[in-house]
C-alpha cells in the first residue's frame, strides 16, 4: 500500500497497513468494511504471519540464520513465509497437497523455495506429518506450523486488529472472518474482545466443512470448492477457541461463486473464494444487527479479503459454476 513516505530497506517493510474499504452491498446503517490483504507484497494476508513467525522464531532460537523452515501449506502461507525467508537468511521448503492452486506453487518456487507435493486424498494431516519428518532429517530446521503456532494468531493481534481499530476509532461492532487455521479470527477476536467484550464474533467456513463440530454439532463432511478456509479434521486446527466465537456460519459454494462475480462486477474487487464467503457472512451479520436480531456494541462490521482471484484463474473462478474446479 502506498502509505509509506520514506524509502524502505526491505520488502518486509511493506507488509501490513492495508486499506480498509466499505463493501457497498451492506446496510447504510450498519456498513461492512473489508481489509484488502492483496495489497501486501506477497498479495495475501499470510505475508503477515510469514514475517511475524520467522522473526520471532529467529529471536527465540527455534532456527538460526542459514537454517531451513518447512511448512505444510495450501499456498498463501508458503508465499508469505518465502517472502520473509528470503530476506531473513533462511531456506524454505513447503509440503503442499496436489489439488491446491498451481499459481501459488509457481510463486513459491519463484521466491526460491522448494515445493514438495503430497497426494490430495491424504489431506493436510499427512502434509503436516511429512513436514515434521523432513525437519527431523535436517540440522537447523524448524516447522512454523501455522495450524498450532500461537505466533500465527499473535501476528493478527499485533498488526491486523490494531490497524482496523485505528481506522474505525475502536467502533467495531462485529468481526467476521473465515477459518482455515483460525489464526486471523482468533488474533483479532482476542484483541477486540479485550477492548469491548460485547464484540460479536463470527467464524466462516464452506458448507461441508467441520468447524461446527467445535460447537458440538454433527456435521456431514462434504467436498467444497472454496479454498483457504474450512477443515475436515478439527484436531489439526489447534488455534481455534470456541469461547472467542459467537457463531459459525457455513456458506455454500454456489453462493460463494456468485459473490465472487458480484464483487468484481459491481465493486471492483478481484478477490477469491474465501473473501466472497466472508463478504456473504459479514453482510448477513450486518443485516441482523440492523434489524435488531444481533446485539452489537457498534454499528459496523469488519471482515477480511485475504487474497486476489488472480491466483485461481486457472481453476475457472469466473467461469460458470459447473466449470469452477475446487
Amino acid at each position: 500500500m502506498t502509505t509509506h513516505r520514506e524509502p524502505l530497506q526491505s520488502v518486509l517493510g511493506t507488509i501490513g497497513e492495508t486499506p480498509l474499504v466499505r463493501v457497498h452491498d451492506s446496510p447504510d446503517a450498519v456498513p461492512v468494511y473489508a481489509k484488502l490483504e492483496s495489497f501486501n507484497p506477497g498479495a495475501s494476508i499470510k505475508d503477515r504471519i510469514g514475517k511475524h513467525m520467522l522473526e520471532r522464531m529467529l529471536e527465540r532460537g527455534d532456527v538460526s540464520p542459514g537454517g531451513t523452515v518447512i511448512e505444510p501449506t495450501a499456498g498463501n502461507t508458503g508465499i508469505g513465509i518465502a517472502v520473509a525467508a528470503g530476506q531473513l537468511d533462511l531456506e524454505a521448503v513447503f509440503v503442499v497437497p496436489e489439488r491446491f492452486s498451481v499459481e501459488k506453487q509457481q510463486l513459491m518456487r519463484a521466491l526460491g523455495a522448494e515445493v514438495i507435493n503430497t497426494p490430495t486424498e491424504d489431506g493436510m494431516g499427512y502434509a503436516i506429518d511429512r513436514a515434521h519428518e523432513l525437519a527431523d532429517e535436517l540440522d537447523n530446521a524448524a516447522v512454523p506450523q501455522q495450524f498450532s503456532n500461537h505466533l500465527n494468531a499473535e501476528a493478527h493481534y499485533e498488526t491486523t486488529a490494531p490497524e482496523v481499530d485505528d481506522a474505525l476509532d475502536g467502533a467495531v461492532g462485529a468481526l467476521v472472518a473465515g477459518c482455515g487455521t483460525g489464526g486471523t479470527l482468533m488474533g483479532m477476536s482476542e484483541y477486540f474482545r479485550e477492548r469491548e467484550p460485547g464484540t460479536h464474533v463470527v467464524a466462516v467456513e464452506p458448507a461441508g466443512s467441520a468447524y461446527r463440530e467445535f460447537l458440538g454439532e454433527e456435521v456431514t463432511h462434504e467436498e467444497y470448492k472454496t479454498e483457504g478456509i474450512g477443515t475436515h479434521d478439527i484436531e489439526t486446527n489447534e488455534l481455534f477457541d470456541p469461547d472467542l466465537v459467537d457463531d459459525i456460519r457455513s456458506i455454500p459454494d454456489r453462493a460463494v461463486h456468485e459473490e465472487m462475480a458480484r464483487l468484481a462486477d459491481e465493486e471492483g474487487h478481484l478477490v477469491a473464494s474465501s473473501s466472497a464467503a466472508n463478504s456473504i457472512a459479514a453482510k448477513a451479520v450486518a443485516r441482523a444487527i440492523d434489524d435488531g436480531t444481533i446485539d452489537a456494541p457498534y454499528d459496523a462490521v469488519v471482515t477480511v479479503f485475504p487474497d486476489s482471484s488472480e491466483r485461481y484463474l486457472s481453476k475457472g473462478v469466473y467461469r460458470p459454476f459447473e466449470e469452477w474446479e475446487g
